[in-house]
């Protein structure tokens, strides 16, 4: 097919070529996470549409170079991202966790593809050693439920370098012995080569490392460029041993962890780099090579990739049985191994890729590892989900409560003329003698007459300032030029140590247009939530909060376990005292006493009583005993933490339509932020848990026949 300007199908040209990668990277993943497809998956998918198996857009080979720096990167971070001090602490049963999930994988994966899938002996050694791989996907999720600390989850991090490092070098010897036998002479020239080789980088670039960064100590550019330099010069000094790049860019990355502080600049300038580009040109080049057609040709294909995908899944976790039985785990940190090891991402597909194109394994395999990645990271995520909100339970009598020192309240403006009901708000839940200020933050972007529109803006905010000195309160208006409304609040929230964040609600607008813009890119108010982490209270005032005869406090079950519970109980409890009005808690009984006990430690006086369901979604049965003077305060949660449900997604809907005459706010209370120990994991990803998804969708289903036969009977 021939377009303007001479350019054919499929396209050689560099710059049409950048065009529609760039904007495969930008959209794919929001694309196709609404279909609940991880970005990994999202971005291979849509490598395998522009390649030659596809619609043929794109040339073969023609993104080669920047998908092998891709891959060099992707096990560059795997080492540059293990903590190692963790590792340290706990490395004996590291060890035993790493040895088990790397044998029992290695030689149960090694037994099904020689003797029942008949691969050769070098196929048999690679695929197998596929499978003692381990990406750690749902860590973000570990470290949002607050369960990093636990024993189960700090083993499984340290097993992970076991398990790599022993993997790598089973690839040294594969790739080393391509071209000859493995005799005498081979293991002497191997040993010897790469002995020296890894001397070299994991002794002289540390050296090299500490002397460069003493020496140019403020240029962030050259530093990131240095960083760049070694991961090239490490796989290039692992070719020249005679091994697999790869293995050079992973050692380079253990040689310089202790040099590059997680926390630092220069590390999120390398992961920066690493997932806006690097990463995403390599997935879309390995998604190129891919032909699910092949699994449409016959049983073959198929029986591979059900074979691998359920040698991969029943090897971690007989690993992480045996494990336990030693160390004498509980069933709960059994899951919890099982969750965190069981996923298959980054260096499998490195693995793999290498494989495939030194055709030691064909098209059946690759094709077959893809299906395990999508299955084994879904299952993972699932597990660790489920287990970890065990876990967590079960550790949180041993946490100490987080207190919250300072008490600042922030109010970011979005309408002007709405800003007094939630500053007569913010007066209500302050709990503290002297009254800290009330911060109320205006985000602007960087325009012409920029101090023009600021003044203004604080002119129309005079009145506000006044409103609060009528009650006494400091009101301090600041400004932040941001690139949007949610990174400004974010900013403002951490530079400023704020406590509690008030907004108001925010009505999606009617259109077809705004409607496809918020669904793919989420809203206002969505975004907040995804960047700040401290209590959010979003509210909607139909009437004056002094009008209130009752607040309806709707708790989720688990609500008790989050880092939070202790302060916003305070907030509400006060509330109550402010208003005039009793409480009505409706929860669980666990909950309950919980919230009782809270109650006594604040020596709270506030009338309190309670009504028990068992699921957030029988609140609804209480419409009835809700009046319009009742204040409706909704406790929800965060995706991926302790006490969220799916239901939580459609309480705001619910909330508009069945109480539209009511004040409600939505409570977020304070949770952990999750920490990301795996390239290419996106946020988002986190919550894909379809299996999740559908387990809710048959409990929701088999209450309501419950319902039904219980309504019969009657």
């Amino acid at each position: 097919m021939v377009l303007l300007n001479g350019w054919t199908f499929p396209l050689n040209d560099p710059i049409p070529i950048f065009v529609i990668v760039l904007f495969i990277i930008l959209l794919a993943p929001i694309l196709l996470r609404k279909l609940r497809i991880p970005s990994i998956i999202g971005l291979i998918l849509a490598g395998m549409a522009i390649g030659d198996h596809g619609f043929n857009l794109i040339a073969k080979g023609s993104i080669d170079l920047f998908g092998k720096a891709g891959l060099l990167y992707i096990m560059f971070l795997a080492g540059l991202e293990l903590d190692m001090t963790e590792f340290k602490k706990n490395r004996h049963k590291s060890v035993v966790f790493g040895f088990f999930t790397f044998i029992i994988p290695l030689g149960l994966g090694y037994i099904l593809c020689y003797y029942l899938l008949h691969f050769n002996f070098m196929a048999s050694l690679l695929v197998s050693s596929m499978f003692a791989t381990h990406t750690l996907v749902a860590y973000p999720l570990a470290s949002r439920m607050g369960i990093t600390k636990n024993e189960a989850v700090t083993i499984s991090v340290g097993g992970t370098i076991i398990t790599d490092t022993a993997v790598l070098l089973i690839l040294a010897v594969i790739t080393g012995s391509i071209e000859g036998e493995l005799n005498q002479q081979f293991w002497l020239k191997l040993s010897f080569s790469f002995l020296v080789f890894a001397l070299i980088v994991l002794v002289g670039f540390p050296l090299i490392g500490r002397w460069f960064f003493k020496k140019i100590k403020d240029d962030q550019t050259t530093h990131f460029i240095f960083v760049f330099a070694m991961v090239f010069l490490g796989a290039l000094l692992a070719e020249l041993a005679g091994v697999e790049g790869i293995i050079g860019a992973f050692l380079a990355g253990l040689a310089l962890n202790q040099l590059i502080p997680h926390t630092s600049p220069l590390m999120n300038r390398i992961e920066f780099a690493g997932n806006a580009l690097f990463i995403p040109f390599f997935l879309i080049s390995v998604g190129m090579l891919v032909d699910l057609k092949v699994l449409l040709k016959g049983n073959e294909a198929l029986i591979i990739a059900g074979a691998l995908t359920a040698m991969a899944l029943s090897t971690k976790w007989f690993a992480a049985f045996i494990t336990q039985k030693i160390l004498r785990f509980s069933a709960i940190q059994r899951n919890v191994m099982f969750g965190l090891s069981t996923s298959h991402a980054a260096a499998t597909i490195a693995v793999i890729l290498i494989g495939y194109n030194m055709k030691i394994i064909d098209e059946h395999v690759l094709n077959g590892t893809i299906i395990l990645i999508l299955v084994t990271c879904m299952v993972g995520s699932f597990v660790t989900a489920n287990a970890g909100k065990k876990l967590a339970i079960v550790d949180a009598g041993k946490i100490p409560d987080v207190i919250n020192i300072q008490e600042r309240i922030l109010i970011p403006v979005i309408d002007p003329d709405k800003t007094d009901d939630l500053l007569d708000f913010s007066v209500m839940l302050n709990t503290q003698q002297q009254k800290a200020p009330i911060y109320m933050l205006t985000v602007m972007q960087d325009e012409d007459r920029l101090k023009e529109k600021v003044a203004l803006n604080n002119k129309n905010l005079e009145k506000a300032v006044k409103h609060g000195a009528e009650t006494d309160t400091k009101v301090q208006t600041i400004t932040r030029v941001d690139l949007n409304m949610a990174n400004g609040i974010a900013r403002a929230v951490k530079e400023m140590l704020i406590s509690d964040v008030v907004i108001e609600w925010s009505n999606k607008s009617s259109t077809a247009t705004a409607f496809l813009f918020n669904s793919l890119f989420g809203t206002t108010t969505q975004n907040i939530l995804n960047s700040v982490w401290e209590t959010v209270f979003i509210c909607r005032f139909e009437y004056p909060l002094n009008t209130t005869s009752k607040i309806v406090l709707v708790l989720t079950k688990n609500a008790e376990y989050e880092i939070g519970f202790h302060h916003w109980v305070k907030r509400v409890v006060a509330l109550s005292k402010q208003a005039g009005a009793r409480i009505q808690v409706c929860c669980t009984l666990a909950t309950q006493k919980a919230f009782a006990k809270e109650l006594t430690k604040n020596r709270g006086s506030a009338e309190v009583a309670y009504r028990h369901f068992e699921d957030v979604e029988d609140f609804l049965v209480l419409a009835r005993e809700i009046h319009s003077n009742d204040l409706i305060i909704a406790v929800s949660a965060r995706k991926g933490t302790i006490s969220y449900n799916s239901y939580m997604e459609n309480m705001p809907a619910k909330l508009l339509k069945h109480f539209e005459k009511n004040n409600f706010i939505l409570l977020y209370p304070e949770q952990r932020q999750a920490e990301y120990m795996e390239t290419g994991v996106q946020p988002e990803d986190l919550v894909l848990t379809p299996i999740q998804d559908q387990i809710d969708n048959i409990n929701k289903l088999s209450r309501a026949v419950k319902k039904i036969f219980k309504g019969k009977e009657r």
